[in-house]
């Protein structure tokens, strides 16, 4: 997989990555991610050594795509992580997510349920009362996330958001939770995959640079096609309903499909047509 640099200097990078392929390894993982694809582009260019490398300070979902940032010196890396929330003035997703009949969301607001994960690392809102395996209630973490509808159709809506916190799954879990799982996520029970992936695309990254305060701001749209799917609606969510024959209709119905159809007599012994006369016998050798 690819991956496009939007802007390199000594200190950052920042790139748009694929869906589908992994921020970051994890332990025991040999895949390639993000940040080795990065490192290899910095050998070929000649500037990658021990010290000047990519360093991770965010990461995006495997399956989420879009703008996400590298330091590329460990000194980088601390200064951005410790001030990350101060320098990242804009941070947007935009995300297609199944329309519910009913919902207590708005057009606009704020989702601040405290997120868990299951026992797959899945992060997800756990309901009151609810217990893990062991029987004990799960651990919880405060997570806020501001949205905004972009686009309603009559099967989905465009969402796009930001987040005070970065917790796994964020926008997934929270938007799931109050009826709108993103297209292509079957973990949180979406119903539809018309793209085959899910649809979340981190779309906008405004900071200001850690080391020479410079104003920066990347933006790479989602597909055009997302907007398209919500206007114009996805109807295979909405078979019409069989409504039930009365029953005298059915009978009826019933009865006539039976008529025209030989059903057939029983077939007489030779002992029955013996005790017949002639004409009784001639009606049944018919």
């Amino acid at each position: 997989m690819e991956i496009e640099i939007l802007y390199q200097d000594q200190y950052i990078a920042v790139i748009n990555k694929p869906y589908g392929l992994l921020s970051v390894p994890y332990p025991g993982s040999k895949a390639k991610t993000a940040q080795s694809i990065l490192e290899e582009l910095l050998r070929k260019q000649g500037t990658a050594n021990a010290r000047h490398k990519p360093f991770a300070v965010h990461r995006l979902d495997r399956d989420t795509s879009g703008v996400m940032m590298f330091a590329l010196t460990e000194q980088a890396q601390t200064k951005i992580m410790n001030s990350w929330h101060s320098m990242v003035t804009e941070r947007l997703y935009r995300a297609v997510a199944e329309k519910p009949e009913t919902t207590d969301l708005k057009d606009e607001g704020i989702i601040s349920d405290k997120l868990a994960q299951n026992a797959h690392k899945v992060g997800f809102v756990p309901k009151e009362g609810i217990k893990n395996k062991d029987g004990k209630a799960f651990k919880t973490e405060t997570a806020r996330t501001h949205y905004k509808i972009i686009e309603k159709g009559a099967t989905h809506v465009l969402f796009e958001l930001s987040l005070d916190t970065g917790k796994k799954n964020q926008i997934r879990a929270h938007l799931a939770f109050h009826g709108f799982p993103l297209a292509g996520d079957k973990e949180h029970r979406a119903k539809t995959d018309h793209f085959h992936r899910l649809c979340l695309h981190a779309r906008t990254l405004e900071f200001d640079h850690p080391f020479t305060g410079e104003h920066k701001k990347f933006e790479v749209p989602e597909p055009k096609e997302w907007a398209d799917y919500v206007k114009k609606g996805d109807f295979s969510l909405k078979k019409p309903a069989h409504k039930a024959e009365p029953k005298r209709a059915a009978k009826s119905r019933h009865q006539d499909s039976l008529k025209g159809v030989d059903l057939g007599e029983k077939r007489l012994s030779r002992k029955d047509l013996a005790h017949m006369d002639f004409i009784e016998r001639g009606k049944h050798r018919r």
